[in-house]
């Protein structure tokens, strides 16, 4: 047997499983050898005594019906009743009594199987924390304070398994758009050391994202994760905005610390109005979290909003920082 289907936490519902009494009939293997009498034939012999056997067809008016043989139910009421229920042998018509242990017991009524094995399901919800983390700490719990007996195992299953397929895919997806984008910006700048600090606006990025979801308390769902991903495209704007107008004055001949000042000025307006523009069309969805419908929209918002602040405010200061030491090493 098994039992499966933990899927959360959080008031656990078990699958109903309500006692019936039961008629238990148990052969007496060496008396039906001394009679004769085979484990198939006794098999069918209580199967149409108790349950019905089909025998035939009858039409009526262009029906078909079944013809069944089985037993009067006057005459299996009681355990008495079935008890003296004739079985045909070699050696003349037995009871079945003499055949077989005929008892009362009780037992479930009814049982689920999967892949042909039984199976119990316990479920629950989550609210206020991740998924994941919730099942994590089931399987640790489960594994720490419940022993189990032979041949009864827990497979976990719901809703966890898709989300952790879809981080699979996401983290996969995450470092294409990584590798992705670094080979533009090397194509762009044709320098590595340029296309690093740009990606440096990555991690600042993620600071505000997760300082947000920490605020907010949100969670780091799949939602999130694709405003992270979106994140890595937005963030870098900023630092090609920065080191266009760097490279621009290098090329008119000003010097290092004259090009960071002016440089910095002249992108600084630029830099503002452009995230200031995509935070503003993000702040109604942030706000409204808990409308119907935004369960989606909301983490994404949130995570890039946080994102997008921290980036820009960050931007003006460690770029320009590094553009210079870089510049420093090369001379």
């Amino acid at each position: 047997g098994s039992v499966t289907g933990v899927q959360t936490c959080a008031l656990p519902i078990f699958e109903q499983q309500i006692e019936r009494p039961q008629l238990i009939i148990t052969p007496r293997r060496e008396i039906l050898a001394q009679y004769g009498v085979t484990m198939g034939d006794f098999s069918r012999t209580v199967a149409a005594t108790l349950g019905g056997m089909r025998v035939g067809e009858v039409y009526d008016k262009g029906f078909a019906y079944d013809i069944t043989v089985i037993l009067d139910e006057d005459h299996r009421e009681t355990i008495s009743d079935v008890g003296i229920v004739p079985v045909a042998t070699n050696r003349g018509p037995v009871t079945l009594e003499t055949l077989a242990d005929i008892r009362i017991a009780s037992g479930p009524n009814s049982v689920s199987r999967e892949d042909v094995e039984r199976r119990l399901i316990v479920s629950a919800n989550v609210e206020g924390r991740d998924l994941g983390g919730t099942v994590d700490e089931i399987r640790r719990e489960i594994e720490k304070t419940v022993t189990f007996p032979e041949n009864y195992y827990v497979v976990y299953g719901g809703q966890f398994e898709n989300q952790k397929s879809a981080s699979r895919t996401l983290a996969l997806t995450s470092i294409g758009a990584l590798l992705i984008i670094f080979m533009l910006l090397y194509g762009e700048f044709r320098s590595l050391s340029q296309s690093f600090i740009i990606l440096v606006n990555m991690p600042l990025a993620l600071i505000g994202g997760v300082l947000m979801l920490a605020i907010t308390g949100g969670e780091v769902n799949i939602p999130a994760i694709i405003g992270f991903i979106s994140l890595m495209g937005i963030s870098t704007r900023n630092g090609m905005l920065l080191m266009n107008r760097y490279n621009a004055l290098e090329e008119q001949g000003e010097i290092l610390d004259d090009r960071i000042r002016h440089g910095s000025a002249d992108r600084l307006l630029p830099i503002v109005m452009t995230a200031l523009t995509s935070a503003l069309a993000l702040i109604p969805l942030a706000v409204k979290a808990e409308a119907p419908g935004n369960e989606i929209q909301a983490p994404m918002a949130l995570v890039i909003l946080g994102g997008l602040i921290s980036s820009t405010i960050l931007n003006i200061y460690i770029v320009p920082i590094l553009y210079r030491l870089i510049q420093q090493r090369k001379k």
